[in-house]
């Protein structure tokens, strides 16, 4: 930097992590109006035209964003997640969000606390099927989740939601970019029984871990962090069935 600060020495004057000051640097996060204010004064950007012409670029980069329209509560994640080269996931409950079918995902709305409107469910639903073109577009990221059985066995929405939903399991791993595994009951206790958690793997800036939960969503950004959660998937990947026979499992199941 031209005032030779460091990112740490950054961050630390904007009161946020040093990888979101990287992100905003690379353009894998948007600057809000407040942080372009800030970062203004950081790098004594004196000039009021160019100030209201960094506050005009900010603004029109966050009206690009198609989920801004949704007021998704994990809105931020969804950012994130657009811009990732690869993502991890693991799901001890639910079919994970890029690979429910419209059905599926309602039943599971359907089935919060407190409870939703219709119109609400299904706004959440478009906003999910969108989501999804994410794993279809040029260049896609490398999507590979671990599933534990249960999933499979709950019927969200019934047997024919569930055999939808299992055809839909089927059909997305053909594709080269998505890979599927499932941990059978067989294998008793692993390390992730008590959890839910995304890694995303970000081109130039470090990767996140996103955790999610009854209590609220956790971003982990640490090193360590990184390294814990990924050296978990990583175990989770050795419990589980390969792909092909995940996939038999499946089929077996929904005949």
């Amino acid at each position: 930097m031209e005032r030779g600060l460091t990112v740490e020495q950054v961050a630390e004057r904007l009161l946020c992590s040093p990888s979101k000051v990287s992100r905003m640097e690379t353009g894998h996060r948007t600057a809000t109006l407040r942080d372009v204010r800030d970062l203004s004064e950081i790098y004594g950007i004196t000039d009021q035209a160019g100030r209201e012409r960094l506050m005009t670029l900010a603004r029109e980069a966050r009206q690009q964003a198609w989920w801004q329209s949704y007021g998704l509560q994990y809105s931020d994640y969804v950012g994130l997640e657009a811009e990732a080269v690869s993502v991890s996931d693991f799901q001890s409950s639910v079919v994970p969000g890029l690979l429910q079918t419209a059905d599926y995902a309602r039943a599971n709305h359907e089935g919060t606390m407190p409870r939703l409107s219709p119109d609400e469910i299904e706004r959440l639903i478009e906003a999910k099927l969108t989501r999804q073109r994410l794993l279809s577009k040029p260049a896609p990221p490398a999507f590979a989740t671990v599933l534990d059985e249960a999933v499979l066995h709950r019927l969200v929405g019934g047997p024919a939601v569930m055999r939808a939903q299992l055809d839909r399991l089927v059909e997305a791993a053909s594709h080269p970019n998505i890979t599927i595994q499932v941990i059978p009951f067989t294998v008793g206790a692993h390390p992730g029984m008590e959890s839910n958690f995304n890694i995303l793997e970000l081109r130039d800036t470090p990767g996140i871990v996103f955790v999610e939960g009854l209590i609220g969503s956790h971003y982990l950004q640490k090193p360590e962090e990184l390294d814990w959660y990924r050296s978990v998937f990583d175990r989770l990947r050795t419990l589980a069935l390969g792909p092909k026979d995940t996939i038999d499992l499946i089929a077996r199941m929904r005949a």
